[in-house]
């Protein structure tokens, strides 16, 4: 036997101030109810650091790394991600991706790489968490590939850069705020 469905009172109002969504009033987690939310195209860009040492970064440019490709692995595996987010992520909703981009730019200044992730879809909910763990994953297995190589490598900052659509409207990150992210011209 199932348990009872809570009834509207029971739980947060959606947006309310200083309420989790995710939350219901005794404090429960469940899962956000979107459908009475339209469908409109979404999109959300994140992005990712992973540091490591010079000659870190240029062996895996030379294609030098004992696991092969380090850079289309790790592509793949954010792509990949992007597309398991609700098998991963407890309360999110499973979406139809409409398009996921993963780009790792080396960075000599880092150094190491950055690693920027593009989500869109038509749906009724967002896909900030698919770009985030976009993101995550495609750090985590440039790791994986590299730590023959270095085991020291540093994964971090990972952020939500930009996101459109839905009733909460766009968000531009403070240092972002004036343009659209670098690699986002990149990734469309």
């Amino acid at each position: 036997m199932q348990p009872p469905l809570p009834n509207s009172s029971e739980l947060t109002e959606p947006n309310s101030p200083q309420s989790l969504t995710h939350l219901d009033l005794q404090g429960n987690a469940h899962m956000v109810d979107v459908s009475a939310k339209a469908v409109t195209l979404r999109e959300a860009v994140a992005e990712g650091f992973i540091q490591m040492k010079p000659e870190t970064l240029t062996a895996i440019a030379k294609g030098n790394a004992p696991k092969g490709d380090v850079l289309a692995t790790a592509k793949l595996a954010g792509i990949m991600a992007a597309k398991q987010t609700a098998q991963l992520i407890p309360l999110c909703h499973p979406l139809p991706l409409s398009k996921v981009a993963v780009d790792l730019t080396a960075d000599e200044d880092l150094p190491g790489y950055r690693i920027t992730a593009l989500v869109r879809t038509k749906a009724e909910t967002g896909v900030e968490m698919e770009a985030l763990t976009a993101v995550s994953i495609a750090a985590l297995t440039l790791y994986d590939m590299a730590k023959a190589l270095e085991k020291s490598m540093t994964i971090g900052p990972i952020r939500l850069l930009h996101k459109s659509g839905g009733k909460s409207g766009d968000y531009h990150d403070a240092d972002h705020r004036d343009a659209h992210p670098p690699a986002m011209d990149q990734l469309t």
